[in-house]
């Protein structure tokens, strides 16, 4: 007998349904599995060959061929384990295939027919409701990531008999039902502990309210790490349409625990520098894994000591800077990966942390010149932020006076924020780091005096056409946190102050 099971394969973060076809016939007994599929797909037919017998349904001496269609598309993973079971069963009319045409199958079966989770879950369940499926079935410990896809019914079996007693009437599953309730982001690190460094959290307000890349520049000691980490605490809550993207990528990591379902906290993503390129940007040999620039969508990508980072890692943030979004080709196939966060990275001046301070730095220009030149100019030009940060003076770590704190920064950055969110209300972008060089004369209109101001800079600094779109972004920014509409001089100076063009010419010619 021929049946159709219907499934679901990942491809990056999104999810292609998969038609998994069964014929059981007469011929040499066995199970022979066919369809562009890796290893693991291959040796599903023993687990779920074994997994039936011991569920108390031994497959008998029949040839079966399944086939995963459409056979152009490689199938990794081991989730369609619980749709070639179910197909067999169709198969061998134990149950009724016609309860099976409206639902989608996704899971590992183990040999004792328990079903265990799988990455994706949240992908397929949208991929499911998409493709105009009523059902879907998913691992139980998969069931509050699958639950918060409205418009389609999940069921959520522990094992495999609990899911053939489902559909032979014998013990019904209920759906799963699962409530959404947003919470702002809170976090115990508060700014108002930073002493001192009052340029550097005002960069850290605009880099908040904006979406502005930061370096944050200084000797060891002087705060960078403590101010990044106060960065999540200041930016407004996550949405849920930002909370639902983050849990299919980090659901796609493997990385959503069960008791948690979505994630309703903004990432903060601190990798070491000795992180690779597959680790940074997403890959792996067969189907990609979500990199650290895909797992800081919608949060903060920290990169502490930004030069020691190898060369290819630091390249990788070209392209997510610019286009917020990484892809990644492999030989089965191209994939495109979320990108859209925000960068915080921190650096020395020096080898040693030192200069320009001779007293204790005894780095020469030359070395010092080769440390900066691990970043390159590209990546400076997509950096819209630079503060150099100096060690805090005993007069304010002794004052402890404790300035603005996180909540009211937060209000700030909010109020910002949604003073963009009203500017662009019919525009595909929402904040000022994101608008396009076509809509700049649009949206970032300037006094005569604030025009002088750049061009004045322009001239003098050679700005890259890249660096004086970004300066006219952040101005923008500015001029909100203010409360005006038009960019004055004021804002055009302020802004021009925080860039990093000339880190190396500051660094080793000037004091050098």
């Amino acid at each position: 007998m021929y049946c159709v099971v219907n499934s679901l394969s990942l491809s990056g973060i999104d999810a292609l349904p998969v038609r998994v076809e069964v014929d059981v016939g007469n011929g040499l007994p066995g199970i022979n599995m066919v369809g562009y599929l890796s290893a693991e797909v291959r040796e599903a037919r023993e687990r779920v060959r074994v997994a039936l017998r011991n569920a108390g349904y031994p497959v008998p001496a029949k040839k079966i061929t399944v086939n995963l269609s459409p056979a152009d598309i490689r199938k990794e993973g081991t989730g369609f384990d619980l749709a070639v079971a179910i197909g067999i069963m169709a198969g061998l009319e134990w149950i009724p295939q016609e309860l099976t045409s409206d639902a989608c199958f996704l899971g590992e079966i183990g040999l004792d027919g328990v079903i265990r989770a799988v990455p994706g879950v949240l992908s397929c369940t949208y991929a499911a409701k998409a493709e105009g499926f009523r059902r879907i079935f998913v691992p139980f410990d998969n069931a509050q990531e699958a639950g918060m896809v409205d418009g389609i019914d999940v069921y959520a079996p522990k094992t495999l008999s609990e899911l053939i007693e489902h559909f032979i009437g014998e013990n019904p599953i209920p759906p799963v039902e699962r409530e959404f309730h947003a919470s702002p982001s809170e976090s115990r690190e508060d700014f108002a502990d930073i002493s001192g460094q009052f340029l550097a959290k005002r960069s850290a307000v605009i880099a908040a309210a904006g979406g502005h890349n930061l370096l944050l520049l200084g000797p060891p000691g002087s705060g960078k790490t403590m101010l990044a980490r106060r960065i999540p605490g200041i930016l407004p809550a996550i949405t849920p349409e930002e909370s639902i993207e983050l849990t299919k990528i980090y659901s796609v990591a493997g990385l959503v625990r069960p008791e948690e379902g979505r994630i309703m906290m903004r990432p903060f993503r601190n990798p070491h520098h000795t992180c690779t390129l597959a680790g940074m940007a997403g890959g792996g040999s067969r189907l990609p894994v979500p990199g650290e620039i895909t797992l800081a969508t919608n949060g903060v990508l920290f990169l502490d000591e930004l030069p020691e980072f190898r060369r290819e890692c630091i390249e990788a943030l070209r392209q997510p800077l610019e286009e917020h979004r990484v892809v990644i080709s492999r030989l089965y196939g191209s994939y495109s990966l979320p990108a859209s966060f925000l960068l915080v990275a921190a650096m020395n001046p020096c080898p040693c942390g030192y200069f320009p301070d001779r007293n204790r730095c005894n780095c020469s220009p030359d070395r010092i010149r080769r440390y900066i030149g691990k970043i390159s100019q590209a990546v400076i030009d997509r950096i819209d932020l630079c503060v150099e940060m100096s060690a805090v003076p005993f007069t304010d770590i002794s004052k402890r006076n404790r300035g603005e704190s996180s909540t009211e920064l937060r209000k700030k950055v909010e109020a910002c924020r949604n003073i963009q969110a009203e500017r662009y209300r019919e525009e595909a972008f929402r904040i000022n780091s994101q608008m396009p060089s076509s809509v700049l004369n649009k949206y970032c209109l300037m006094t005569e005096a604030a025009e002088r101001k750049l061009a004045t800079a322009f001239q003098k600094q050679g700005f890259s056409a890249r660096l004086y779109d970004r300066i006219r972004r952040v101005g923008r920014t500015i001029a909100d946190l203010a409360g005006v509409e038009r960019i004055d001089e004021e804002h055009i100076a302020e802004a021009v102050m925080y860039h990093a063009t000339d880190i190396g010419r500051r660094h080793t010619g000037q004091y050098g």
